[in-house]
């Protein structure tokens, strides 16, 4: 043991000696130290050689890079200056259309005013065509070529007789003619004859006389007598005769009156109407409020079946004043047959309006026979008449029932 530690210190000492003579040498000959590198130093300079290139590398992309980022903002930058071109074109477009526009408002505009003018104008325009056809007669009936050569002749003579009046002074003509050409054969409906009469009191007496009678007679002879409008007028009078029946069926009072101006009553307030589609708007809305009324007037229970007991259902209400107001069979039956439509369950519309007792003397039924005898039945109701064991009026079954419709 001594001897191995006397070994190591000298082994030891002797490293030390030798590294410090080495070190000598080299600052003695730094060439020769330089000429035998240390392996270190190699190292350090490959791991900085390897840094280098990879960092040239890198450098590179992004060379690569910015250059396809300047291409591109080369081509973004055409693009924006072709898109800055289009908008100022478009802008040049809208200027010009905003002019245009404007004055296309300006002339729509003066358009505007000049059909609100022109309207005006051929309103007036179609008023003296009216006021100068006041003294006109038209005449309808009478067979093609009867008048001959002499019209004022035949009309002084014929037109005395066809209205029973004594002309004095005697009818005075200004131009008499017949519409339309001649037909030679005969045959068809023969033309209208216009009659302007001299004087405008004979004239309204004579339409005053036709109005009052209606279809005028002599001999053979069956005439039609009426006023002589201007086209527009005679259009207007047209439409609002179309009006007649749908008046008639709301029950509202009306009267056409001259030059073309439609008068009508309901529930005591007039009112006048000079265009056909305003009456039709009006129409329209009293139907609507008639319907709503009849609806309340007999209001529906929920429907049920034949073979359902009724015991759980209240009364049926007591039918309503317009009913009993109703004195002509026939119009009961339009009635009665429109108010049925006017529901969807008419069943129960029956229930409510005709549960009572069928027989015909009984005073309940007193308000649908006002003249003491039942109304004739509806065709359409024939179908829904009473199966029960009642008894049955003159006439046939009256009151059909809620269970069989």
């Amino acid at each position: 043991m001594p001897r191995g530690k006397t070994t190591g210190k000298v082994t030891g000492k002797s490293t030390r000696q030798l590294l410090f003579s080495e070190a000598l040498q080299q600052q003695k000959h730094p060439s020769a130290a330089d000429s035998s590198p240390l392996p270190c130093a190699n190292m350090t300079e490959d791991i900085q050689g390897a840094t280098m290139d990879r960092v040239l590398q890198e450098i590179s992309a992004v060379s690569r890079k910015l250059e396809g980022m300047d291409n591109a903002m080369v081509a973004l930058t055409a693009e924006t200056r072709s898109m800055r071109l289009d908008l100022a074109g478009f802008q040049s477009q809208l200027s010009g259309l905003d002019q245009r526009v404007a004055t296309v408002e300006t002339q729509v505009a003066s358009w505007t005013d000049r059909d609100l003018e022109l309207s005006h104008l051929r309103s007036k325009l179609t008023d003296l065509e009216d006021k100068s056809r006041r003294n006109n007669v038209r005449l309808l009936g009478f067979p093609e070529g009867v008048e001959g050569a002499e019209i004022f002749s035949y009309l002084q003579d014929i037109l005395p007789k066809l209205t029973d009046i004594t002309f004095d002074p005697p009818l005075e003509f200004q131009r008499a003619h017949r519409l339309g050409p001649r037909r030679q054969d005969g045959n068809g409906r023969p033309h209208p004859i216009i009659a302007c009469m001299l004087r405008h009191t004979q004239a309204r007496q004579l339409l005053q006389t036709a109005r009052t009678q209606g279809l005028l007679r002599s001999g053979n002879l069956e005439i039609r007598m009426s006023a002589d409008f201007s086209k527009e007028t005679a259009d207007r009078r047209k439409a609002f005769l179309s009006f007649h029946t749908q008046l008639r069926h709301l029950e509202v009072k009306f009267g056409l009156f001259e030059p073309a101006r439609m008068w009508i009553t309901k529930n005591g307030e007039s009112q006048n109407f000079y265009d056909p589609e305003d009456l039709r708007t009006f129409l329209e809305r009293l139907q609507d409020q008639t319907q709503s009324m009849e609806m309340a007037a007999y209001p529906l229970q929920p429907s049920r079946s034949p073979h359902q007991s009724t015991s759980h259902l209240a009364p049926a209400p007591a039918p309503a004043p317009e009913m009993r107001s109703i004195t002509d069979p026939h119009s009961w039956g339009r009635d009665f047959e429109r108010l049925v439509k006017s529901h969807d369950d008419r069943g129960q519309v029956l229930q409510a309006v005709y549960d009572t007792p069928l027989s015909h003397n009984d005073s309940s039924l007193t308000f649908l026979c006002p003249h003491g005898s039942p109304p004739p039945v509806p065709t359409k109701l024939k179908t829904r008449m009473n199966r029960q064991n009642r008894p049955t009026p003159p006439g046939g079954p009256l009151l059909p029932d809620a269970s069989t419709v």
